[in-house]
């Protein structure tokens, strides 16, 4: 363990994030704006002219010329300010998104909606519904990321004396003893000093193992006698036990770096009232979209939004809220509101939420200083999130940010869009079969011709997309978020309805990570919504087909404007099916990619330096300078560096490959283990260097990569469907009247 005096985390930092006023990820960036429009008067004329043109523009009566000009001119306005960097052109993108958005939801409402008989009264209702959710999810996300605070770290007193005291929580209750080590052992080399700094393992499964390995390594095992609440009880109870000033928590599968307090803590020093500093949650393994699409590290995943912008974008309305994992509270914050929050399964959103109403700051820092472990499976990844859907539904009815004491109009609107996110499971099905109703019924939704749908709808869905482009940049791909939500749709709408309902109904339940998936499979019990879905659009384009021939030909551009939407939504369906393709996953270890230096010394007495290109905790892949032959198995030593310091490591070939050499480590000391920690998982810069780093990529580009998922999609199901009908075959046939044999 290290000295009672902390060292300063000087790698910290040296990778910073990209600046939010870049189009993030493009290839290059925007120039600047042209310096008359840089002098504020000329800014405020131009706010001025605009919103007092904007109500005139929204509500204007046009025929289908007039409203064409006008699309294309707004649309060459967007794109000449989206030539040039900077919040101000990003709120003028903004705003003639809303604009040209609030004309097509206006359109919609007053010129659409004149159905002559009750199916179409009902299933256009229900599209407007769709429609209007998602204009109202878009106004809020525009208001939450107008202008990301981009907070930096804010410095220590210089002497550690003077430094706060924490605990450090680990709640666990069914985890591995193989994904808890790691997170306990980088917990005790944070830079902190040892005097004010205590490490708890909250172990709600009661294992005597746990409790050994916590004795054996000097940290405190804590249990209760019932697991009553879950994990906001697990944490309630501990904090009733414990003392210090500040409560930091950690999933016990996030591994936090040693730089993690000295980044964090220094807020609390400048506002007396800040309750809580979050930090992102950064995974080091695939989660099973990026796994089974085979996207890690070339497309942002599920995540990356919310934690690269939203909660930046938050943070500048004091709303940036606890995620459960990688964050410090104050002890006296979370007294004031009654511990974490058990009335709903969202136990850390919820919290926040409380504090907010005292009157409590919160802040974030968007630069990773902890790495944990995605789901493993899809079901697993679709039971966490549905569980996140109904605790914000549960929020949502029980505590809605709309109503009571404490928020201000900003906070309430963030943390709606927060909630209302999740009850995107109806809408999305309503998109996905929309465009049936014509096609297998001739059923108008939308009671216009298809021009004007064309001349409405498309400038409010490019404006969205290219405005949504350039704020997400770097943290999500246009298109993506569909697919996502098309996997989820039909498990979150069922409870986020019954939580709306009555929000006492459900349980908690725990994701399971640190799990392995020995073979390739088909998860048919996911992907059976998706199924039917897909084989209702395949139907939908046959008979879209078949109105183009002969029956329907006095609205061929209407039946073109449905078959279109059909065959997107087939995209989409298919990279959904290409999703339940579970891949195999057998390494008990992760590899992550490090280019670090290291030394090789050798049984004969010689040495060697060399770089390692990955590592894991169970060995390390290095490249050599000179090709070297060694043996299976022969044993050697490595040596990583912290600084100056050397720290050498028992390990045994697994493979000798020219210049490429993998080893895998010997059983070690915990001494040595935690010293590994430092080296590898626990170094301050690890992570940041990866935070945020996708290109921009066009939307043709977005297109041909969904577009081949979902072909691997389409293959993936028949190659699933015909080896089942073949093993069906191949069963032996029970003989007619044979006496069965007792089991």
């Amino acid at each position: 363990m290290s000295s009672s005096k902390a060292q300063p985390a000087s790698e910290a930092g040296s990778a910073p994030p990209p600046s939010p006023d870049t189009p993030l990820g493009a290839d290059r960036p925007p120039r600047p704006a042209p310096a008359f429009l840089r002098l504020w008067p000329v800014r405020l004329l131009g706010w001025l002219v605009l919103l007092t043109a904007a109500p005139a523009l929204i509500i204007a009566p046009m025929t289908f010329e007039q409203q064409l000009v006008l699309s294309v001119g707004i649309f060459l306005a967007a794109m000449f300010v989206n030539r040039f960097r900077g919040h101000f052109a990003g709120l003028v993108l903004m705003l003639l998104s809303v604009i040209v958005s609030s004309r097509y939801t206006y359109w919609r409402i007053t010129e659409t909606m004149y159905m002559d008989n009750i199916v179409d009264l009902v299933l256009g209702v229900g599209l407007l519904m769709a429609e209007l959710y998602a204009f109202v999810v878009l106004l809020l996300g525009y208001i939450q990321t107008a202008w990301p605070l981009g907070r930096k770290p804010s410095p220590l007193p210089a002497d550690p004396a003077e430094w706060p005291t924490i605990d450090l929580f680990i709640p666990t209750y069914n985890e591995p003893m193989s994904v808890v080590r790691p997170t306990v052992l980088a917990a005790q080399a944070i830079d902190w000093p040892r005097d004010k700094i205590k490490i708890y393992v909250l172990d709600d499964g009661r294992r005597p193992e746990f409790r050994e390995f916590c004795d054996a390594v000097g940290v405190t095992h804590v249990t209760r006698d019932n697991n009553r609440h879950a994990k906001a009880g697990n944490i309630n109870a501990a904090l009733k036990n414990t003392s210090a000033e500040f409560v930091a928590i950690f999933d016990c599968d996030h591994i936090p770096t040693r730089s993690f307090m000295q980044i964090a803590m220094g807020w609390f020093n400048r506002d007396a009232k800040l309750a809580m500093v979050q930090l992102p949650h950064y995974f080091f393994s695939a989660d099973p979209f990026e796994r089974n699409l085979d996207t890690f590290g070339t497309v942002p995943n599920e995540g990356e939004l919310f934690y690269g912008l939203i909660q930046d974008g938050n943070d500048l309305w004091n709303a940036s809220f606890f995620c459960g994992s990688c964050a410090v509270l104050r002890r006296t914050a979370v007294e004031e509101v009654g511990g974490i929050a058990v009335e709903t399964v969202t136990e850390d959103a919820h919290t926040a939420l409380k504090m907010h109403r005292r009157g409590w700051n919160t802040a974030y820092l968007a630069l990773p200083q902890a790495a944990g472990l995605a789901t493993e499976s899809l079901s697993g990844h679709v039971g966490q999130r549905i569980r996140w859907a109904r605790g914000m539904a549960q929020i949502f009815r029980v505590d809605n940010p709309l109503f009571g004491r404490g928020l201000h109009w900003a906070q309430r609107l963030c943390y709606l869009n927060a909630m209302l996110h999740f009850l995107y499971g109806l809408p999305r099905l309503i998109y996905l079969t929309a465009p049936l109703a014509y096609l297998y019924f001739g059923a108008s939704v939308i009671h216009a011709s298809a021009s004007m749908i064309f001349a409405f709808a498309l400038p409010h869905i490019l404006h969205a997309n290219l405005t949504n482009s350039r704020i997400q940049g770097r943290f999500r791909y246009l298109l993506w978020n569909e697919v996502y939500e098309a996997v989820l749709a039909w498990y979150i709408f069922r409870p986020t309805l019954v939580a709306l309902i009555n929000p006492k109904l459900g349980s908690f339940n725990v994701t399971a990570k640190g799990g392995l998936i020995q073979e390739q499979y088909f998860d048919t019990s996911i992907a059976k919504a998706s199924l039917v879905l897909l084989a209702l659009n395949f139907i939908g384009v046959a008979l879209g087909i078949w109105r183009l021939t002969w029956v329907d030909p006095q609205n061929i551009a209407t039946v073109w404007l449905n078959l279109a939407w059909t065959i997107y939504n087939l995209m989409i369906l298919g990279a959904c099916v290409a999703a339940a393709n579970e891949s195999r996953q057998v390494r008990a270890a992760h590899r992550v990619t490090l280019d670090v230096p290291a030394a090789l010394y050798f049984a004969n007495g010689h040495s060697m330096r060399c770089n390692t290109f990955d590592f894991s905790t169970g060995g390390l892949g290095l490249e050599l300078p000179t090709e070297v032959k060694l043996a299976p198995d022969e044993p050697i030593e490595v040596a990583l560096f912290r600084g100056d310091a050397e720290s050498r490591f028992p390990a045994t070939v697994r493979f000798s490959n020219g210049k490429r050499l993998g080893i895998r480590f010997a059983p070690m000391s915990f001494a040595q283990e935690r010293a590994l920690v430092q080296c590898t998982t626990a170094r301050a810069d690890i992570w940041a260097a990866r935070w945020g780093n996708h290109p921009r990529v066009g939307v043709h580009r977005v297109l041909a990569h969904l577009t081949s998922i979902s072909l691997v999609g389409f293959k993936d199901m028949f190659s699933h469907y015909y080896r089942a009908g073949l093993s069906r075959l191949r069963l032996p046939k029970r003989s007619v009247g044979t006496k069965k044999e007792p089991a």
